[in-house]
């Protein structure tokens, strides 16, 4: 894991990879700027104060839905991000896949089946919907965690590293071999796939380094993937 580490971040200096990471950042973007329009035109003619109070009125306007709506993107980036950054990525995984095998895996990128750009989206879509789901459930473990301070960060860590773990596996794997093949190295790098997944959920917490974590996850799995067949002897 350590090796795809730094394999990945030698990796990030490619034009190609930038090229994928960039064009995922505006899309990523561009979802969360569409969430806050929509909150804005929601939020007109609400009255949150009747959340609290039935005898007092405080109806939104233009200026005042603005605002709200500001203040709610700012908390769905900070919960969803994750989510979406992953669903996002996970449409672009199988073109990152391709660019790390034309480097360091020649063998394997002639052999490698591509997914495709419909097959992408749609386990991207699976993916951060997974990723919601499970921080969801374990939404009740952060809020008493919280007296502990760190308590919410490891089980950050946890839960979105088996979440990612396991979607970036899968998508990479799905690019060679049969399925049986791809079922038993799922098994056997479990606890590998995980500990890239727990890396990148740190990453998530790290501003600016929150930007690279989704694509040095899926260069990592591909790394992973590879040097866990050439140990083997199987490329």
């Amino acid at each position: 894991m350590i090796e795809a580490l730094f394999l990945s971040l030698g990796d990030l200096g490619s034009s190609r990879i930038l090229g994928v990471l960039i064009r995922s950042l505006i899309i990523t973007l561009l979802i969360f700027l569409l969430l806050g329009i929509a909150m804005g035109w929601l939020l007109v003619g609400s009255d949150p104060c009747s959340l609290f109070r039935d005898d007092y009125a405080c109806v939104l306007g233009g200026a005042g839905s603005s605002i709200g709506a500001i203040g709610l993107t700012a908390l769905g980036i900070w919960f969803l991000f994750p989510a979406v950054a992953l669903g996002v990525i996970c449409a672009y995984v199988d073109r990152i896949a391709a660019i790390i095998e034309e480097r360091h895996y020649p063998a394997a990128a002639a052999n490698a089946r591509p997914l495709g750009l419909g097959k992408g989206i749609v386990l991207g879509l699976r993916s951060g919907a997974r990723v919601l789901i499970y921080n969801l459930l374990a939404l009740p473990l952060y809020v008493i965690l919280l007296f502990t301070g760190i308590g919410p960060l490891i089980l950050f860590a946890f839960v979105n590293g088996i979440a990612f773990g396991r979607d970036l596996g899968e998508l990479v794997a799905a690019r060679h071999g049969d399925r049986p093949s791809r079922r038993a190295w799922l098994r056997a790098s479990r606890g590998g796939r995980m500990a890239i997944g727990a890396v990148i959920s740190a990453l998530f917490m790290v501003p600016v380094a929150n930007l690279l974590a989704p694509i040095l996850g899926a260069a990592m799995t591909a790394h992973f993937y590879h040097r866990m067949h050439v140990s083997s002897g199987k490329i």
